[in-house]
């Protein structure tokens, strides 16, 4: 049994004993940086480290406990003593000022026998990674959202974490379904049972395939064609804290342009192929990069496709035996590897050893490359020749022809001009009395020379029409003076067929600016064709007026008509259309009336109508100067 005197000195060592052991650990807690601190039972503050008197502002430990200087604010204080009152563990993030900052402790006060203990720990930096943490995750969450890319996040239970607003839209899927967080399966299974998965035979089997990834670090790839026609890449990948992401990669539009562009691809080639003119396309190094079979044809070139692109060079060395102007070719090559800050197009003609003319077209590309076109123009050049070898000797014939006329009619008028004049002598009876038989033959005479010398003015003015050579003449003159010149140059044919001339002239028109020779030979030529379609007795009409500036003359008369598809050929040289009539002649009446009428600046119109006569209308218009001139003289 042990005495009093040792128990003391056992109880002193224990006491000792803790007296030390409570030195170690205070000077423990002092040497942390935390706050640490000790309450008695009325919660005052007993004890504080180092780190809470610098955290307070205090000097040292013992002023801090003495002012009973708190770390946080009495409402927090007031809440610690709550939970510390009913025996649990006080815990809060609490924000504070500390050496002029702010900070952010993570507080936890225990309950202890007589009183409690609590720390600090400074948060503030951890607060901080947790809260960029959250800008980032929200960040990636909109950004996610905003691609096409359908993605979608499973843990390692396979439940959903994360989808963004493609894979909703992909799979049409609601809020209120995605807020349940359903699980991978329930997903598919919802996917299958509304047909928007790949048809499967066996499901399960292809379900549980696709879940391996679960347990694979392995990206998995697949292609999903769905029954609604789209098709979409899968793009499985594990996650290092568990669960998988897929990716969902819509190709059908992809396949949709891949398919346009094969189309299109091979639409270009077989049309390239079809034509008959030589394409070939070089790239910047001088490489034929696309040709059709007319450009081998063309040069007699054999390419081998499958082989490595022939260089420029290489082509101009294989087609020398048919074309060896060397100073064309640099041209082209020059024109395909060429470095001129000016790209045009251009047009090169290449005649060929075997008498084959090419003509070459450039054709510079966006993407740096040249277009060549070679067609074979032989044909065109060769009836290009012989056209302007025909059209030479056509106008070196109209020029003969012209002479010939020119001089015959100027050889024939001379001795014409003295049968009429010998002729006149005769019907006169200068020469003697004549019989009445010799009478008419003299007179048949001198008709039928007045007719040929007609002919021969009227081939003579015809002449000078072609040429350019006859100017109009404006001399005052009476149109009706005109007229009856016009007349009585013909007035023995009136009176022979007994024609009824009518004339009808505005009263307002009397002498006028005009040619008087010319309106006169128009007028002229306009009876005597009205008169050779005339029936004997019938009458024929001469309208003159003047209607907007215009001078306007009208011949009608009542004979036969021109048929309809005669009436464009009437006024063609040297054709005449009888079709029964009185007519006879050269045909150059109406061809002259048209060129004279034609020089004036106006036309010519006309109608006409079987059994119902002609009307032929000349319009010929004034200038500003001589209708101020008709004006005053009216």
């Amino acid at each position: 049994m042990i005495d009093f005197p040792q128990k003391v000195g056992n109880l002193a060592n224990d006491y000792d004993n803790l007296k030390i052991e409570a030195l170690g650990l205070r000077a423990m807690l002092d040497s942390l940086a935390q706050p640490v601190w000790l309450r008695d039972r009325s919660g005052r503050l007993s004890w504080v480290n180092e780190a809470y008197a610098i955290s307070v502002d205090a000097e040292t430990c013992i002023q801090a406990v003495a002012q009973q200087v708190e770390f946080f604010e009495s409402t927090i204080l007031n809440e610690a003593k709550v939970s510390l009152g009913l025996g649990k563990v006080f815990t809060a993030r609490v924000p504070t000022i500390v050496a002029g900052q702010r900070r952010i402790f993570e507080v936890v006060e225990t309950p202890l026998v007589a009183g409690s203990i609590g720390y600090a720990a400074d948060v503030t930096d951890l607060e901080g990674v947790r809260s960029d943490m959250q800008r980032q995750m929200f960040n990636h969450v909109r950004t996610l959202d905003q691609i096409p890319t359908a993605v979608a996040i499973f843990d390692e239970s396979q439940q959903l974490v994360f989808c963004n607003l493609a894979y909703r839209k992909l799979w049409q899927l609601d809020d209120v379904f995605i807020a349940e967080k359903p699980t991978d399966n329930e997903i598919l299974d919802y996917l299958r049972d509304n047909r928007r998965l790949p048809e499967q035979a066996d499901y399960k089997g292809w379900k549980s395939a696709l879940h391996e990834a679960y347990r694979s670090f392995e990206t998995k790839e697949n292609t999903w064609y769905l029954p609604s026609g789209r098709t979409l890449r899968v793009v499985i990948n594990s996650n290092p804290q568990g669960g998988v992401t897929y990716l969902f990669e819509d190709l059908t539009a992809h396949f949709l342009l891949q398919s346009s562009y094969n189309s299109l691809s091979r639409v270009q080639s077989e049309t390239l192929d079809s034509l008959n003119e030589g394409v070939a396309v070089f790239s910047t190094d001088g490489r034929l990069k696309l040709s059709n079979p007319a450009f081998e044809k063309i040069w007699s070139l054999q390419i081998e496709r499958s082989l490595i692109q022939p260089h420029i060079d290489q082509i101009i060395a294989e087609t020398h035996h048919l074309f060896s102007d060397l100073e064309i070719w640099n041209k082209i090559k020059s024109a395909v590897v060429g470095f001129s800050e000016i790209r045009q197009g251009q047009t090169i003609r290449m005649e060929r050893k075997d008498g084959t003319t090419i003509d070459c077209m450039l054709a510079p590309l966006p993407d740096g490359a040249t277009l060549l076109t070679f067609v074979d123009v032989s044909a065109s050049v060769h009836i290009e020749r012989a056209l302007k070898d025909r059209n030479d000797a056509l106008e070196q014939a109209a020029q003969l022809r012209e002479k010939f006329v020119h001089h015959v009619s100027y050889q024939l008028r001379s001795p014409l001009t003295n049968v009429i004049g010998f002729t006149e002598l005769l019907a006169s009876g200068t020469g003697g009395e004549l019989t009445t038989r010799q009478y008419e033959y003299v007179d048949h005479v001198l008709q039928s020379s007045n007719a040929l010398m007609a002919i021969i003015d009227d081939i003579l003015d015809l002449a000078l029409l072609d040429r350019g050579e006859i100017i109009l003449e404006n001399n005052i003159d009476d149109i009706r003076d005109v007229v009856n010149s016009a007349i009585e140059g013909i007035k023995d044919r009136i009176y022979e067929r007994k024609i009824n001339i009518e004339i009808n002239i505005d009263e307002n028109i009397g002498i006028l600016p005009i040619d008087s020779k010319r309106i006169r030979q128009i007028i002229f030529n306009l009876l005597s064709n009205a008169i050779g379609f005339s029936d004997d007795g019938q009458p024929i009409l001469i309208s003159i007026k003047l209607l907007n500036s215009n001078l306007i003359i009208i011949v009608r008369d009542y004979g036969r008509g021109i048929p309809s598809q005669l009436i464009d050929k009437i006024f063609d040289r040297f054709e005449t259309y009888t079709d029964g009539s009185n007519h006879r002649g050269a045909g150059l009446g109406l061809s002259i009336v048209k060129s004279l009428v034609e020089l004036h600046g106006g036309k010519v119109e006309i109608e006409s109508r079987l059994k119902d006569g002609t009307t032929v209308k000349c319009i010929l218009p004034f200038s500003d100067g001589n209708s101020r001139i008709i004006e005053a003289i009216a």
